[in-house]
């Protein structure tokens, strides 16, 4: 189904609006008799003139400016004028009877739209198929993004690729579902191709779980796009997009499936480069040392307050760019640091910390987000300078676990800046989860929430939370902790709580952490309901964009 996820009408500065009805009738005059026009004729919704319509839609949330529109039809016609539509959110399954809606509605609005964000969402990703892609997508908690299980899966794929195997059969559902994504994508881009007045292109793919090695991605794209003309007529629509566009001030492309490449950026034109606000290229499937802006590239863009890269393509150099002074304060940067990236490109480029001090000195306002997927403790402990302002940190992994060392180092060097920090471990193996604790002696997240006093979200899961640590950090951070989730089976006890008779251990730690933080609390019970634990990829890319506009 295709979802309106928003489309706002322009703000209104002053005084609120008069309700719709006193507007059309302050508009039309004195009223005559009920049903009836000076000149006595019977008169109804329409006959009321096209200005006036729209201007009663400009008062209605799109839902019920949909519903208006079907009183008649000449209020269709009045449904999709330019004004009524300035943003255009989407979410879009990836099904085929997604198409004719998405083409009549991009038809209608993609040529004049100011701002447009398109979801392709993955809740209808195939869960059973003779591939090592099923098997991933049945994992625990991995529907949905580009994690461990799916490289582990694809890794082994190229192993036995290259050990002369067989490769693996293809699901005739995940051909028609990367099918279909292609359709959808052409149609989105090609209806904007021509649009002068965009100003936001944001696109977000959770296909990109398709991406991880070439040997399943390209067997796959083999199949769909055997001669490769629907990707390169995607890759080509999109820098006409960049290169037709007078006004694009914010351009976010995460996790699509090969839409932007290394030479994309070089179709915006200098006046609009020099004068782009956020930049966001996130994709997982350029190989080998490739990036996709360079610091040469970057130079450019003198006018951006947030930015968004995969970690290995922000560079030392990069870092040197900016912290320039004609370039003007970066407010915001998101860092994806991802096991495969390292694998294929290192750390050998990255900002060392004199590097962060003058970018800092240059952007005296700079906070930084960094998600890291599977990425070992020993590159961490390289990558997280001192220097770094480092307000949000989000951990996600399958296979390697964070260690109580790097949480440590956290908490003492980014006491001043840390708000939020999520850490989770979606292991498959539920019978025991890493301690951070373990020959400490203090637990590490309770010295997280006493240093960093502007913690106000922690979330953790598949890691061992102690019953009476959990209450230390309640009471430690108190009502400024707005968030603190712990999934149930996170949470152990020791044996003296186990062992009093006259005391439920578990009613005890949710009245004390109530007690603590000062409002009802309760474990997470089921771990589907929170995106933050099931959707990694997607929740990242949700949080990098309200992070950006945050500024």
């Amino acid at each position: 189904m295709l979802l309106f996820l928003s489309q706002e009408p322009e703000a209104r500065p002053g005084p609120p609006p008069p309700p719709p009805v006193a507007a059309a009738a302050a508009a039309a005059g004195p009223v005559p008799a009920a049903g009836m026009s000076v000149c006595g004729e019977a008169v109804g919704a329409g006959s009321l003139p096209s200005e006036l319509v729209v201007h009663i839609f400009s008062f209605l949330a799109g839902p019920d400016r949909l519903r208006a529109s079907a009183a008649c039809s000449h209020w269709r016609e009045c449904l999709f004028y330019p004004a009524l539509w300035p943003r255009l959110r989407l979410s879009l399954r990836v099904s085929p009877a997604e198409r004719p809606r998405l083409e009549f509605l991009m038809r209608k609005c993609g040529w004049f739209v100011r701002e447009l964000r398109v979801q392709f969402a993955a809740d209808n990703y195939p869960s059973a198929c003779p591939s090592p892609a099923a098997a991933v997508t049945g994992g625990a908690a991995g529907g949905g993004g580009c994690e461990g299980p799916v490289a582990a899966a694809a890794a082994s794929a190229a192993e036995a690729g290259g050990a002369g195997e067989a490769p693996p059969p293809l699901c005739p559902r995940w051909l028609d579902l990367l099918r279909t994504y292609l359709e959808l994508v052409l149609c989105v881009l090609s209806s904007v191709r021509n649009n002068r007045n965009l100003q936001k292109l944001s696109l977000f793919g959770d296909i990109s779980i398709l991406q991880q090695h070439g040997s399943i991605s390209n067997t796959y794209l083999g199949k769909v796009d055997p001669d490769g003309k629907k990707i390169k007529q995607i890759q080509q629509l999109f820098e006409e997009i960049l290169g037709n566009s007078r006004q694009l001030k914010w351009l976010s492309c995460g996790f699509m499936l090969q839409i932007v490449t290394p030479t994309s950026l070089a179709s915006l034109s200098n006046p609009i480069a020099n004068t782009m606000e956020h930049l966001s290229l996130l994709d997982n499937h350029i190989p080998g040392n490739t990036t996709l802006i360079t610091a040469v590239e970057l130079e450019r863009f003198v006018n951006l307050r947030s930015l968004a890269l995969d970690f290995c393509d922000f560079t030392a150099e990069m870092a040197r760019v900016l912290a320039d002074s004609n370039h003007v304060p970066l407010h915001r940067l998101s860092l994806l640091v991802h096991s495969v990236s390292i694998m294929h490109k290192s750390l050998d480029s990255m900002p060392e910390d004199e590097n962060w001090k003058a970018l800092t000195r240059n952007s005296t306002n700079l906070r930084v987000y960094i998600m890291a997927f599977d990425v070992k403790s020993d590159d961490m402990l390289r990558i997280l300078k001192p220097s770094i302002p480092l307000e949000r940190i989000h951990f996600d992994s399958y296979i390697t676990c964070v260690s109580g060392a790097v949480v440590d180092l956290i908490s003492r060097q980014y006491d001043k800046f840390l708000t939020h920090f999520i850490l989770m471990n979606d292991v498959i193996d539920m019978s025991g989860f890493p301690d951070l604790s373990d020959n400490l002696n203090e637990d590490p997240l309770v010295l997280l929430a006493w240093r960093c006093t502007r913690l106000s979200l922690l979330a953790v899961h598949g890691y061992t939370v102690w019953a009476h640590n959990l209450i230390a950090i309640a009471r430690l951070r108190g009502s400024d902790l707005k968030v603190l989730e712990v999934t149930e089976e996170s949470i152990d006890f020791d044996q003296g709580e186990l062992a009093d008779q006259d005391v439920d251990p578990v009613h005890n730690l949710i009245e004390q952490v109530s007690l603590g933080l000062g409002r009802p609390w309760h474990a997470v019970m089921d771990i589907e309901l929170l995106s933050v634990f099931t959707e990694p990829t997607r929740h990242f890319y949700r949080e990098m964009q309200s992070f950006s506009e945050g500024i």
